[in-house]
C-alpha cells in the first residue's frame, strides 16, 4: 500500500481511512500555493506550543491562522471548481458518488497488499 493517500480521479478530494478531504486547488499559481503552505506550517507549529504552553487565546489565534492558510490553498470555503458540483468534504467515502470508485480501489489495494 502506497504511503501517499489516494486521490480522487477529479483530483478533488484527497482520501484518508475512507474520507474525503477536500484537495489543494491545483489552479493556484505555485508561488502563492507555497506560501500559503508556508503559513498553514507556521500555524499548525503555533497550535501545538499554544497546546502545551496551555494558551487558549493563543491557540485561537493559532487555529484561525490554520483556518486562513486553508481557505488560501482552496482546502476549506468555497469549493475551488466551477461546474457545479456539491462539495463531499470530510464524507465517507461510501456516502458519496465516489462509493463505486473507492470500493474499486481499496479492493485493489487489499489484492495488491495480499499479492505482496
Amino acid at each position: 500500500m502506497s504511503d501517499l493517500p489516494l486521490h480522487t480521479p477529479d483530483g478533488r478530494y484527497l482520501v484518508v481511512r475512507g474520507r474525503l478531504w477536500r484537495a489543494t486547488n491545483p489552479h493556484l499559481p505555485e508561488a502563492q500555493r507555497q506560501a500559503a503552505v508556508r503559513q498553514l506550517m507556521a500555524a499548525r507549529r503555533d497550535v501545538g506550543r499554544a497546546r502545551r504552553q496551555g494558551d487558549r487565546q493563543a491557540l485561537a489565534r493559532a487555529g484561525e491562522a490554520v483556518d486562513a492558510a486553508k481557505r488560501a490553498l482552496g482546502e476549506r470555503g468555497p469549493v475551488w471548481w466551477n461546474d457545479g458540483a456539491l462539495d463531499y468534504n470530510r464524507h465517507l467515502a461510501r456516502n458519496t458518488p465516489y462509493a463505486a470508485w473507492h470500493a474499486r480501489m481499496t479492493a485493489a489495494e487489499g489484492q495488491a497488499a495480499s499479492d505482496g
